[in-house]
């Protein structure tokens, strides 16, 4: 037998004896019995189905699963009915712990009371689908509100203006809307918003909803500096287009608005003419 032929064989026969090992071994660990590691842990009560705002909690509403000790979650409550009876001030997901931060006081009851913060105030106001932003305006989102408002016979001037800003939206379309959209299966059709204001602010809107109409201008949550504007008017609004916004893609901010350029002024051609009157000859200069 040549060398070369040997070093085969010699090679072959150790892939073939590692490949048969490696299959003894793999036997060997599958057929080991699993070890559990037994992790303290603590009865948690949970949600058992999606649980929207405003429901008051009842036992079927609620579940209690074991929890991780040594991960607790802070205001977790490990009775039912320490939560039974109480209003839901934030929408809660399926198997999502039910903390003490997520309902209201046993006297508050349910509904839409319960979530308003002290010192602030619930006012609705009648939408269509262009002032709801198409849709797009739903609970925890934050808008600006704008009127239009037509001075009177006497001075015809239409103005439009941001009266508050940067407001949040409490709920999208009335408990009718929601409850036959849950029927339905279909998207709720908004017809009414319902806005957590400063009392001050429920003045403007309320003067605003009787005397003029009313838009909706849907913001980005991160921005929450106050829109300041002072209002437009027919006349301003027949003056051409305004300046056109720089954005960061990075921070997804306006940085920049660029004015439009003025219209280039073109001088006029002077041109000079030869005049015959009667036998006087002279020139004219002709603007073109």
């Amino acid at each position: 037998m040549t060398r070369q032929k040997r070093t085969f064989v010699v090679m072959s026969l150790s892939v073939v004896l590692a490949a048969v090992a490696s299959f003894a071994v793999y036997r060997v660990i599958q057929r080991l019995p699993a070890r559990e590691v037994e992790v303290p842990s603590a009865q948690v009560v949970v949600a058992a189905n999606p649980i929207p705002v405003g429901t008051l909690l009842e036992a079927k509403d609620l579940r209690t699963v074991p929890w991780p000790s040594r991960n607790p979650v802070e205001g977790a409550v490990t009775d039912p009915t320490m939560l039974v009876g109480r209003g839901v001030i934030v929408q809660i997901g399926t198997n999502e712990p039910v903390t003490l931060s997520k309902v209201a006081d046993p006297a508050a009851g349910s509904g839409m009371a319960p979530l308003i913060p002290s010192g602030m105030r619930a006012i609705s106001i009648r939408v269509n689908e262009v002032i709801g932003v198409a849709g797009f305006v739903t609970p925890g989102t934050r808008v600006d509100l704008l009127v239009t408002i037509d001075e009177g016979e006497g001075n015809r001037q239409p103005m439009s203006r941001t009266v508050v800003s940067n407001v949040q939206v409490l709920t999208a379309g009335s408990r009718y809307d929601q409850e036959k959209s849950r029927q339905d299966g279909k998207p709720i059709e908004t017809s009414v918003v319902t806005l957590m204001v400063l009392p001050e602010d429920g003045e403007k809107i309320a003067l605003a909803q009787n005397e003029g109409k009313l838009t909706l201008a849907l913001r980005n949550p991160m921005d929450v500096a106050p829109t300041s504007t002072q209002g437009i008017r027919k006349a301003a609004l027949m003056a051409g287009p305004g300046g056109q916004p720089v954005i960061d893609p990075v921070r997804n901010r306006v940085v920049a608005r660029v004015k439009p350029a003025a219209p280039a002024v073109v001088a006029p051609a002077i041109y000079r003419v030869e005049t015959i009157r009667a036998a006087k000859r002279g020139e004219e200069e002709v603007l073109r």
